[in-house]
């Protein structure tokens, strides 16, 4: 579990990283990005701390998410303002139902992880709300990229739980 949600907050760096490489360095979208991003890495920074303590390997994916997430991030932000909102959303409404579904598996077992998980999942919520009301869903080609991303999550996550 711990190894999975640290490769997921890593992706999500990697891709703030790549939007941030190509939006406009002041424009709206990149003063949110750069919010977002902050977040996720405090995230990120918790997970590698829970791995150390409790003696987690990383994905031995994590290169390929590196690359993986700097050129998503990359490239709907050159598509366009919208389209790294969209790739936002959908990225974070994966997260929520993931996150929602280790909660749930949880139960009472590990009330420190719950507590992370639950305070990172309402943030990743807020990230979500933020890239809507930002315009994701004016993005080119919405349903097809929303879906696609989206699709890509689901296999980034099942691969990380084994790799």
């Amino acid at each position: 579990m711990i190894r999975v949600d640290q490769a997921g907050e890593y992706g999500a760096t990697r891709i703030y990283a790549g939007q941030l490489a190509v939006l406009r360095r002041n424009s709206t979208a990149a003063k949110m990005v750069a919010r977002m991003a902050a977040q996720e890495q405090r995230h990120l920074d918790r997970f590698d701390a829970l791995m150390a303590e409790r003696r987690v390997r990383p994905t031995a994916l994590q290169p390929a998410w590196n690359v993986a997430g700097y050129a998503l991030g990359a490239v709907t932000a050159l598509i366009s303002p919208s389209a790294a909102m969209a790739c936002t959303e959908a990225v974070e409404t994966e997260i929520d139902r993931h996150y929602g579904a280790q909660l749930e598996h949880l139960g009472d077992s590990d009330p420190e992880l719950a507590a992370d998980i639950a305070e990172f999942r309402a943030e990743e919520l807020e990230h979500r709300d933020v890239a809507r009301e930002a315009g994701a869903a004016t993005a080119p080609c919405y349903p097809l990229l929303t879906f696609g991303i989206r699709a890509a999550c689901r296999v980034a996550i099942g691969l990380s739980k084994r790799i």
